[in-house]
Parts: structure tokens; C-alpha cells; sequence
């Protein structure tokens, strides 16, 4: 077992008003997440955030006061549908602890697909949502200051909720409105008034504030830009960018070609919410009040919330895809630099107000530690509906094995118990959401887990998938090191790889790749059993970066090792 992460050395406080029931879920530079419920039930399920104060103070950068002003914030935004809801916090010597609403549909952007994007009515549910969520923060007199990907959660009805204040700035009042001047945010996201900030400040000038409200505006304008396109308009708002120079250029004109992707009643919007000068920019009334954003919408109901939660689920699973033909370059330049990290990122600059400072670093780690989701049909009481043509290319032939041995036989039908496994969707040429799911769905999440969907199957032996593995990541320019001789022996049920490096912004990407295997008789086919039949699943469980960052990450190094993916025939 590898040692604990730097923020979990400690041991969590006793004397809690709540029974801590998962392992981590999550996991930033000094904070871990973990599920709760009360002392004498089974609900309701909530989220707990552990800070280790010792570790936040000296590697974090961080004052006791920013810890206690997240606190604060997040108390006093009280209850919004769209908003994580903020129950209780308190502390030890040790560590703070906030407990809060639990998003159980997990991560928006893990069910969005990079470089693609999701369609219009999709695209203006979650951006609706989302300015629901900020405009009520901003009634509060609160900015968010970091609304990117990575903070936008769901609610297993599929609902938006904006999470993570620790950067939120409390800009008015009692009708008196002050401005903000430190740098914080993400670059892909960032309002070129905080850049100017920055700036001001290297070149020792006087600093002119800036209203982190209206920088909150451009945020959603980018937000929506991705939903839409699936990637960011620039990596930053700078002249360092070739797309943001020539957006200046042309007057919000560009004829870049993911700007082409977005339709012109949109880009309209989107021009007024990335105005250059914040004064001229879109107020929220005036987001409201644009045509495309009163559009009616067949996934919105007229409350704010999902209106048709089972259609939804189905398109954005539907929309998810991983061309095995896809060409990979057989180096990365841009994670070459591992470990390196932008000036102007958030998470490492000194002089930025980060949460989760990046070159804290993060410790290999035991995969115990991170809650294992439902995995097959036979664990999670799906119905093993599909047909059973499920293969996978041999590392050695590249062909679907033959259905001629008792074994192969075996191995097919242990394959069919995984056939209702939504991450399976993804791989097929055409996806579809299996009958199964639809049928038996009465919310979101029944279709959509709140798991990442950034994981596969294969039926290949350890001393065959986990040298594939190393090799794809070595062709993307991640380091690894060596894994224990007892995993490459087949010794070993599971093995974890420690994934460190950049992304095509050069910011940081850090996760864990956990490869597990589990024997037939594990999943009830003592046939399979017999045979001597097992299937592994392969899991890259995002801990820090952008969340479609990790899945173009993912998708690449599907493709590197499609020998050993198990795929729909």
C-alpha cells in the first residue's frame, strides 16, 4: 500500500456530528472529500470537505482567514437549486471540515464530449442553469471568480450545481460595492481585466481594481462556448494567444474554425459576454433577455429544472465517442514539460489566491483510498440484456478471438455481464444506450452514473495490459514508474499508475490510472469460473485539471491500447 496523500496523513476528527461511510471520492492538493450520513441513518447522504490546516498553511500558502472566508461565503449563500448547499463546518487542531450537499450525478463535463460538445438545447439547459446559479450568487453580493468545468457539478436528477468558494469574493454590501485585485482564476477562463491585474502588479503600478462580478460574466460566456464546441476559444485571454489576438482583431469576427461551430444567434450572445471592456459587456439582464437565451427548451421545465431527466440522459451518453481509427502523434509535445506549469496558472503562480496550489504535489496512493463506483451488471442489478458479440484485439494478432474453446466461450458470456455498462456506449461505432436502462430509468442517473466514464474493460492478463499501458503513456510523453513485479506476474489484483503531466495548455493534469481484475466466480459465472476467465477494468480517475482535459487524455490512450479494449463488435 502506497503511502497516504500529503492532506490525508492525518487522522480525520473523532467527535463529528456524522458518520463518515466512503472512502475519499475526491481529492485536492490539501482538502479530501468523503461521504456522510447522520449518527443513526442511512440518510441523507452528504459531502464532507476535510482541510488539513497544517498542510494547507505550509504548502497551500494559505492564511487561516482564507480558509475561515470560504466558510463564511459559503454559510451565507444560504439554499439555491442550482448552488451546493452548505449544511454545517467546524475543526480541530488538525483540520477544518465544511459538510455540504453531495452532487450525485458527478461531474458535468466528464459526460461531454472533448472537441465536440453537446447539442444547442443541451448546451442552453446548463448554461441556464448556470447563470441561474451566478445570478443568485451576485444577489447575495457574492462572485464566484472561478467558474470552469471543473466546478460545475450534478445532481443525480441531472440538475447543474456550481461548487468549490474558495476563491469567492464578497463584492457588495450593504449597498456598498468594492473592488477585487488579486489574480485568481484559470487561464482558458480567466477576464482579461484580472490579466491586466497581473500585469499592473509585475510592473509595479498603481493597481486599479477590478469588479469580479463582471468577470464572472465573461467566465459563463467560455463556459457556454465549450459546451458548444468542446474545446476553449483560446488558452488565454493574452496576446500570447494567436485565437484571442485575432478575436480582438476582427471585433469578436473570427473566422478561427470552432467559432464556426457555434450558430449566429448564439455567437451574438457570446460577443456581448466577451466584451474586452467590462463596461461594456453584457450585464445578466442582458443575458436574459437575449433571444437565444428565452428559446424554448424540450429539456427545461419552467421551474428551472430538468424537464425530460430520461431523454436527456440518453442524447448526452449517445454523444459520447472514441474513434479507434483516430490517428495519435507518437510523442506529445505539450506534455513533454511534465510537471510544468503556466505563469499564469492559478494553481501555481505565488502571487495568485489558489485553492488547491498545484506544485503541491500528490502522493502515490493505494487505490482503497478512492471509492470504487458500481462496476458490472452483475454487481449493480442491470440486466445483461445485450447480445453477447463482444470482443476485444489481442495484443499479438489484432484480431477478435475465435469462438472455438470452452474458454473463449466462457470469456464471451463473462463479457456479456458487463454489456449494460454505460462506459461501454462509447466505444461503439453507432452508440446507443442499451433497451435495458432506458426501460428500467426513472431519473437521470439511472441512465448516466455519477462515476467517470473515463474507464475500460479488457480481458487481457496483467502481463499483457499493463506494458500496453505503459507503452501508450510513454508515446504521450507521461512518465511512469516501474510498476511492482507482483502486478506484471498476475500476483496482484490490482495496481495503480500515477499520472503526472500537462495538458495542451500547459496546465497541470495529475490523476490515477487503477487497473483492477476480477474472476468470473467473482461476478456469479461459476462456468467462467471453471474456465479459468477473468476481465479487468481499467479506471483514469481525474484528481486535479480540467475535466475534458483528462478525457482527451483518456480517449488517446484508449486509442494506443485498443488491442486490449473490450469493444461491441
Amino acid at each position: 500500500m502506497g503511502p497516504l496523500p500529503n492532506s490525508q496523513v492525518a487522522p480525520i476528527p473523532k467527535d463529528l456530528p456524522f458518520r463518515v461511510v466512503s472512502k475519499t471520492i475526491g481529492q485536492g492538493a490539501y482538502a479530501f472529500i468523503r461521504k456522510a450520513v447522520p449518527p443513526n441513518a442511512s440518510k441523507p447522504v452528504i459531502a464532507v470537505k476535510f482541510i488539513n490546516k497544517d498542510h494547507a498553511y505550509h504548502t497551500g500558502r494559505l492564511k487561516p482567514s482564507q480558509i475561515q472566508h470560504e466558510v463564511t461565503l459559503h454559510h451565507y449563500l444560504g439554499k439555491h437549486h442550482n448552488v451546493i448547499q452548505y449544511f454545517s463546518h467546524g475543526e480541530d487542531k488538525l483540520y477544518t471540515w465544511i459538510a455540504m450537499e453531495l452532487a450525485e450525478g458527478g461531474d458535468l463535463f466528464d459526460k461531454i464530449e472533448a472537441d465536440e460538445g453537446v447539442s444547442v438545447d443541451v448546451a442552453h439547459l446548463y448554461f441556464t442553469q448556470l447563470i441561474n446559479a451566478v445570478g443568485y450568487m451576485h444577489s447575495k453580493g457574492v462572485a464566484h471568480r472561478d467558474i470552469k468545468p471543473e466546478n460545475m457539478l450534478l445532481s443525480i436528477d441531472g440538475d447543474l450545481k456550481l461548487s468549490d468558494f474558495g476563491l469567492a469574493a464578497l463584492f457588495s454590501n450593504k449597498g456598498k460595492k468594492r473592488l477585487c485585485n488579486s489574480v485568481c482564476g484559470s487561464p482558458p477562463y480567466i477576464a482579461p481585466e484580472i490579466v491586466a491585474i497581473r500585469k499592473m502588479k509585475a510592473n509595479k503600478s498603481p493597481v486599479q481594481g477590478y469588479e469580479p462580478n463582471i468577470s464572472d460574466i465573461w467566465s459563463c460566456g467560455i463556459v457556454l462556448f465549450v459546451l458548444l464546441a468542446g474545446n476553449t476559444p483560446w488558452d488565454e485571454p493574452t496576446r500570447n494567444s494567436y485565437e484571442f489576438n485575432e478575436y480582438v482583431n476582427t471585433s469578436g469576427r473570427t473566422t478561427d474554425d470552432l467559432w464556426k461551430k457555434i450558430p449566429p444567434d448564439i455567437a451574438s450572445l457570446l460577443r456581448g459576454m466577451l466584451k474586452l471592456d467590462p463596461k461594456e459587456r453584457f450585464t445578466l439582464d442582458e443575458v436574459r433577455t437575449h433571444p437565444w437565451y428565452t428559446r424554448i427548451n424540450p429539456y427545461l421545465a419552467t421551474s428551472g429544472r430538468i424537464g425530460n431527466p430520461i431523454q436527456l440522459a440518453t442524447q448526452m451518453l449517445e454523444s459520447l465517442h472514441i474513434d479507434f481509427d483516430t490517428s495519435v502523434p507518437a510523442t506529445q509535445a505539450d506534455s513533454a514539460s511534465n510537471g510544468a506549469s503556466d505563469p499564469m496558472d492559478v494553481d501555481s503562480g505565488v502571487e495568485f489566491a489558489a485553492t488547491q496550489p498545484e506544485n503541491a504535489g500528490i502522493s502515490d496512493t493505494a487505490f482503497d483510498l478512492w471509492e470504487r463506483p458500481p462496476r458490472l451488471a452483475i454487481n449493480d442489478g442491470m440486466s445483461a440484456s445485450q447480445p453477447t458479440d463482444f470482443g476485444a484485439r489481442t495484443s499479438t494478432t489484432g484480431r477478435p478471438a475465435a469462438n472455438t474453446t470452452h474458454k473463449q466461450r466462457a470469456s464471451q458470456k463473462l463479457l456479456a455481464h458487463i454489456a449494460d455498462s454505460p462506459s461501454l456506449t462509447q466505444f461503439s461505432p453507432t452508440p446507443s444506450v442499451p433497451i435495458s436502462l432506458t426501460q428500467a430509468a426513472r431519473r437521470f442517473g439511472d441512465i448516466v452514473p455519477p462515476h467517470r466514464l473515463t474507464r475500460f474493460f479488457s480481458p487481457l492478463s496483467f502481463s499483457l495490459l499493463l506494458p500496453l499501458l505503459v507503452e501508450a503513456l510513454h508515446r504521450l510523453g507521461v512518465p511512469v514508474a516501474p510498476l511492482p513485479q507482483a502486478a506484471l506476474d498476475g500476483r496482484d489484483r490490482e495496481t495503480w499508475i500515477r499520472v503526472k503531466t500537462v495538458d495542451g495548455r500547459q496546465q497541470g493534469l495529475n490523476g490515477v490510472i487503477a487497473v483492477e481484475r476480477f474472476t468470473a466466480a467473482e461476478l456469479g459465472d461459476q462456468a467462467a469460473a471453471d474456465a479459468g476467465v477473468d476481465v479487468s477494468e481499467v479506471r483514469f480517475v481525474k484528481i486535479k485539471g480540467d475535466p475534458l482535459e483528462w478525457r482527451r487524455f483518456f480517449k488517446k490512450c484508449v486509442v494506443l491500447c485498443k488491442e486490449g479494449v473490450v469493444v461491441p463488435n
